[in-house]
């Protein structure tokens, strides 16, 4: 484990990056109290859709246009 002070971390803050890329702990401090640790970012894994679902194909005629109910609930009837 790596603990350093602020002004050593912006001091030697390239290697604190290289330590944290190979895995190790580094924890920066503040007046020897620790208040940040550096951690390597991780890209998160983005799923889009839900799984089990990849053959699923929708009717597309019930997609086709407006819906006058719809419109009257929005908006309200059209004037006369």
């Amino acid at each position: 484990m790596i603990q350093v002070n602020v002004h050593e971390a912006k001091t030697h803050l390239s290697r604190l990056i290289e330590a944290a890329l190979e895995g190790k702990s580094v924890t920066i401090a503040r007046a020897g109290r620790p208040v940040v640790d550096l951690v390597a970012h991780q890209v998160p894994t983005v799923v889009i859709g839900v799984d089990g679902w990849q053959d699923y194909r929708s009717d597309p005629s019930l997609f086709d246009g407006p819906d006058a109910e719809i419109d009257d609930l929005f908006y309200g009837a059209p004037a006369s």
